[in-house]
């Protein structure tokens, strides 16, 4: 593992909203899924190291909940289909194991069950250039 590299987890606050005359009516399910993530997150021991971040909408709304992994130098990931009661605990299984990857390569085999089937997207990492 290596300190050199700016990791963020990134939470859609958005996802599963009730929206009613164009205003979010209550608690969404990505506002929810974040608050669970956080509250696991304050016995996690890269919480100083990773991120936690509640963004808004990361247009993947019919996929929700959703949640990016995302380092200098490494891939970006993002995941959908979450379930709001139960993926906490596999989304910090599975930043844990991003931080301990020097690319970020999260094989499918290794993946916790609830971000196997969920990628949305594996963004490649930019390249320096130099001048």
């Amino acid at each position: 593992m290596t300190a050199a590299h700016t990791h963020n987890l990134f939470v859609c606050k958005s996802c599963a909203s009730v929206w009613q005359d164009g205003k979010r009516i209550g608690e969404s399910g990505g506002q929810k899924l974040f608050h669970q993530i956080q509250q696991l997150a304050q016995d996690w021991e890269l919480r100083d190291k990773f991120p936690i971040q509640a963004v808004e909408c990361m247009s993947a709304c019919n996929r929700s909940c959703v949640v990016a992994f995302t380092a200098k130098g490494k891939l970006t990931y993002l995941f959908g289909d979450l379930a709001v009661d139960s993926s906490a605990v596999a989304v910090l299984e599975c930043a844990s194991q991003y931080y301990a990857k020097t690319d970020g390569l999260l094989p499918w085999s290794e993946r916790p069950e609830p971000l196997k089937k969920g990628i949305l997207a594996k963004i490649p990492a930019l390249k320096q250039i130099s001048n």
